[in-house]
């Protein structure tokens, strides 16, 4: 029996080519040789198409593989981009397809979405390039966003170029540090509470989809989970949310709603704080990490599932294309 050939495509063209790099890795070392014959597509950022280490195209790379893991994150493979590609070439994929990839990427779009569903998500404005800082503080006092801002990248993942600023002066520059990630960035107001992820994975039969055990990440009052505590601190606290049942139920309602209002597809997580008035959604991570330090294999081992066994799952559903 020829084994099924998996396509592990990993890289890309953004800021988070090594955590793209550090989740391909786990996927290529979690699949299981006796099922896959496992291939390992890497996409440089000059945006230069590998298999197995050596140069090809895509055309030439899709006739040796059965399906694709996508294990992209933030530009050309979360953005809905390479999606595209794959769709013209008819290639099974694993993850979201074009539509819901490029909502969940701008975060000022997809809030607005999650807003439609009555999912509650912070204040914020967008700022451009280019844009007269006086105009862009104006904005955010006209929206009545009040000190600390949290400032981040208006498309992106990983937390990359994110900041909190206390103050005018340290928004001005809060935005320039984004504004380098992103041609923009959006302000938000900070909300005060616990910081809790829900994982979300698609039912086998195609209907519906059911929640992974939520992770609290617990920081001191006052600061965010950015990019080096994600992937450079192996001493941030991470574990089960400590919830109530009525916070639990919840937490898990508007992730679901979130995910299936935006029609997400096979797995995905959703960051909240939680508040004394309810769950408050920050973003939505279409593809998360699969790393050493990510959330969500966190919540995967809460819930029973190891990610050789989650994979073989999720690849499933690609090839049902559900």
């Amino acid at each position: 029996m020829n084994k099924l050939r998996v396509g592990v495509m990993r890289g890309g063209l953004g800021s988070e080519y090594y955590v793209s790099l550090q989740t391909g890795g786990k996927v290529i070392e979690a699949l299981s040789r006796e099922l896959y014959e496992v291939h390992d597509i890497l996409i440089t950022n000059a945006g230069e198409w590998h298999i197995d280490g050596v140069p090809t195209t895509p055309v030439k790379l899709f006739q040796k593989v059965d399906v694709i893991f996508n294990a992209l994150h933030g530009e050309f493979g979360e953005d809905g981009k390479v999606q595209k590609i794959l769709d013209t070439f008819n290639m099974p994929y694993t993850g979201s397809t074009v539509i819901p990839s490029a909502i969940g990427m701008n975060k000022d779009l997809a809030k607005k979405h999650f807003a439609s569903a009555g999912i509650s998500v912070p204040l914020g404005v967008v700022a451009e390039r280019g844009e007269d800082v006086d105009d862009v503080i104006t904005r955010v006092v006209g929206a009545e966003i009040r000190a600390p801002f949290v400032v981040k990248p208006l498309s992106g993942g990983s937390s990359v170029g994110l900041s909190l600023a206390k103050n005018d002066r340290e928004l001005i520059l809060a935005v320039e540090r984004a504004l380098g990630y992103s041609e923009k960035a959006i302000i938000e107001e900070y909300i005060k509470g616990r910081e809790v992820t829900v994982g979300v994975v698609d039912a086998s039969n195609g209907m519906g989809a059911y929640t992974t055990p939520p992770i609290e990440v617990l920081l001191p009052e006052g600061t965010l989970f950015d990019y080096d505590k994600k992937y450079k601190s192996t001493t941030h606290p991470v574990g089960p949310a400590r919830l109530q049942d009525s916070e639990r139920r919840a937490l898990e309602s508007a992730a679901l709603r979130a995910h299936l209002h935006l029609g997400v597809r096979h797995y995905a997580t959703y960051d909240f704080i939680l508040t004394e008035k309810g769950p408050v959604l920050l973003e939505a991570n279409t593809l998360p990490g699969l790393t050493q330090t990510s959330l969500f294999p966190k919540s995967l081992a809460l819930h029973g599932l190891e990610l050789p066994e989650f994979l073989e799952y999720v690849l499933g559903l690609a090839l049902q294309k559900k």
